[in-house]
């Protein structure tokens, strides 16, 4: 079996610990280049994987000025920083595999598009696909065994120190940083459900708002950072009761490189892990509910929460002679035949981040870079339509509700909307 090889641009959570450390555990690819502007992430980076100094980068722009230096490349940079390093690694000549949302806005999404070097080159990390539990899901569907799609329920239950950690205090709190949460945290979901139906979204209608994480919504005697604060033991959303008990995996490795438990009171002391919840810059929305209506006339109804207990999707699709209820984080789905007996199945339980997404999304663009594969299910041109629909249910919701077209975006051919 021949070896790969793969550089990885931006050493965060998701290039370190769940691209760096898939990879490092294949015996088929080795990653030779990082490119990471945090001093820290990068040496941490190098050392975890054995990088040679030489192949350790300040920037993308250092890494794009060298020769070509691997296979493929991985690019996990903020969401702000996707569109130039793509279109620039694109025309180097490299295989891209890019972490969601492809890019911030409609217009960034069809230059990426309209570029002709990224055309077959790029795969979206929509790792839901690749999961067993809707992979099996996609399976039910298409081979009939509910009948005619009618229509389906899915809720994504984000949790509520998720939510606090990432979309309250982390990087995914501020639209102008990163964008709407119906899109950084929810294009997966469009994506899935766009998947699933095999169809084209010809109508979105969407509610929701930045209902609770504000000033109004502060008790009285709290201060604005959880250390030395009154009220820090009644509440849930504390960064002392998410970051300094004893887990130091994630979100605690989100704060700090070094999570000791001095370091992560200095950042929550510090930085902005620590703030109060209710005192934070953050202004995306924490529930929002959307209907997308499909060419083929099949509704899919989709909620997007802050506040579950559990971290999980759940799924209810129903059909003409049947119906799917099932757990994502659980692997449980529940088959159930009209007139005939009801079928669990537990899905295959595979290690790693998304219910064993990463690993899939990984399997897959490894052997696409080795050409053992031809056809990849979440390549750029397959993902555009789900952005589409996530740009929809925004402008949807500013427009409290108001009915909005995929193609209010782009101009794009039914060819194109309908791939599946």
């Amino acid at each position: 079996m021949s070896e790969v090889s793969v550089s990885i641009v931006g050493a965060g959570n998701r290039g370190y610990d769940a691209y760096g450390n898939i990879l490092s555990h294949r015996e088929d690819t080795r990653v030779v280049a990082v490119a990471e502007p945090d001093e820290e992430k990068r040496v941490r980076f190098a050392k975890a994987y054995g990088i040679d100094r030489e192949m350790c980068f300040t920037d993308w722009k250092e890494l794009l000025a060298k020769d070509r230096l691997s296979d493929g490349i991985i690019i996990a940079t903020p969401d702000r920083l996707h569109v130039d390093p793509l279109i620039e690694f694109a025309k180097k000549g490299y295989r891209i595999l890019l972490e969601k949302p492809i890019a911030q806005s409609a217009d960034d999404v069809l230059k990426i598009l309209d570029c002709k070097e990224t055309s077959g080159r790029v795969i979206v990390a929509h790792v839901l696909r690749y999961t067993p539990f809707y992979k099996t899901v996609k399976t039910f569907i298409d081979e009939g065994k509910i009948g005619k799609l009618i229509g389906l329920e899915q809720t994504e239950k984000i949790g509520f120190f998720h939510f606090a950690h990432s979309y309250v205090r982390g990087n995914w709190r501020n639209e102008k940083e990163s964008g709407p949460t119906i899109l950084t945290k929810s294009c997966h979901d469009a994506d899935i459900l766009h998947w699933l139906t095999g169809r084209a979204c010809k109508k979105v209608i969407s509610r929701g708002k930045l209902y609770y994480f504000n000033e109004q919504n502060k008790p009285q005697d709290a201060s604005n950072r959880c250390l030395n604060c009154p009220v820090e033991k009644f509440c849930p959303y504390s960064a002392v009761k998410i970051y300094l008990q004893d887990n130091t995996d994630w979100p605690v490795s989100v704060i700090s490189t070094d999570r000791s438990l001095k370091a992560r009171k200095k950042a929550i002391k510090y930085g902005p892990y620590g703030r109060c919840v209710y005192s934070s810059d953050n202004d995306v929305v924490d529930h929002q509910t959307v209907f997308f209506v499909f060419d083929n006339d099949v509704i899919a109804s989709f909620t997007m929460s802050a506040f579950t207990g559990k971290i999980t999707r759940t799924l209810n699709i129903y059909g003409s002679h049947g119906e799917i209820i099932g757990d994502l984080e659980s692997g449980n789905i529940e088959l159930n035949i009209f007139g005939k007996e009801k079928k669990k199945y537990e899905v295959e339980k595979i290690s790693g981040g998304h219910s064993g997404g990463d690993y899939g999304l990984i399997e897959e663009f490894v052997a696409w870079l080795r050409n053992d594969k031809n056809f990849v299910s979440t390549t750029l041109e397959n993902s555009i339509h789900s952005h589409m629909m996530a740009f929809a249910a925004e402008h949807s919701r500013r427009l409290d509700g108001a009915a909005v077209s995929p193609g209010y975006f782009a101009n794009l051919k039914k060819s194109d909307l309908n791939e599946r």
